[in-house]
């Protein structure tokens, strides 16, 4: 695909920010396209914030969030990451991309066909190369995270987090109910087991064990029983909740990678 080509990312969490900013860097034009209500948590490495907040920066590279009526004219523009609430990418018939990343990470297929563009690439479980999408990129921690697969499946999700410091399920915070979202914390405090960090509809979440608030859903978010609203790292103070990932950055090398290879394979 020539360097100047047009990609479309749909969804603005880690791994779809960390793959946009690594195209945005590497000369393509890109648009973030987000729902209206972003149930992003690692908000600091996500373009999804600036659906929030107007701007977001990714590793120092600047989303902005614009009209997708226009994005022609933001892309024109230059120097940033367009973003644009449009969950059901209906500015794809308008701006004809190049590409498609779906990094929306729902671990099911959603609307998005192989047929969409020259080049649709989909990111973790719930895509099988060859049918949903032109590529996949495994996402699943392992040997095999950021590789790209141009047939069959992404491993099935496992449900479990990967250990940190010993911690896996237990430095995930989910809601406990359905509800909207109020935090009482920001992403980068210190907390401490049982310690309150927000509530939903009045039923409070606490935090599970000791450490860093690396990432929690935005206030007014709504969240489903059992659905992924924050995320503590026990290593604390040593992690810096503004970088990306050593997994976003993998996910993104991969992207990356089908992207420049094409919808043929590397056989092409």
């Amino acid at each position: 695909m020539p360097r100047d080509g047009l990609i479309l990312v749909r969804g603005g969490g880690e791994m779809a920010s960390a793959a946009a900013r690594l195209l945005f860097l590497s000369g393509f034009e890109v648009v973030v396209l987000e729902r209206e209500a972003p149930l992003a948590v690692r908000r600091l490495v996500c373009f999804a914030e600036a659906v929030l907040s107007g701007r977001a920066e990714v590793d120092g590279i600047c989303g902005r969030l614009v009209p997708s009526s226009d994005l022609r004219r933001a892309l024109d523009e230059g120097g940033f990451v367009p973003v644009a609430i449009d969950p059901a990418a209906a500015c794809r018939s308008k701006l004809a991309p190049d590409a498609i990343v779906d990094g929306r990470m729902a671990k099911v297929v959603l609307d998005t066909q192989i047929g969409n563009a020259r080049l649709v690439v989909g990111l973790g479980p719930g895509f099988v190369a060859g049918r949903d999408a032109h590529a996949v990129v495994e996402t699943q921690r392992g040997p095999d995270l950021g590789r790209v697969l141009w047939s069959g499946p992404a491993e099935a999700d496992t449900h479990v987090p990967s250990p940190v410091s010993g911690q896996a399920e237990s430095r995930v915070l989910r809601a406990p109910a359905d509800g909207a979202f109020t935090g009482r914390c920001r992403i980068g405090d210190l907390v401490r087991a049982g310690e309150a960090l927000g509530e939903i509809d009045g039923v409070a979440v606490t935090a599970p064990i000791d450490g860093l608030l690396r990432g929690l859903l935005a206030d007014g978010g709504c969240a489903r029983g059992g659905m992924k609203i924050g995320d503590i790292d026990p290593r604390g103070r040593a992690v810096d909740p503004a970088r990306l990932s050593d997994k976003g950055r993998a996910v993104a090398a991969g992207v990356l990678e089908a992207i420049l290879i094409g919808p043929k394979g590397p056989s092409a």
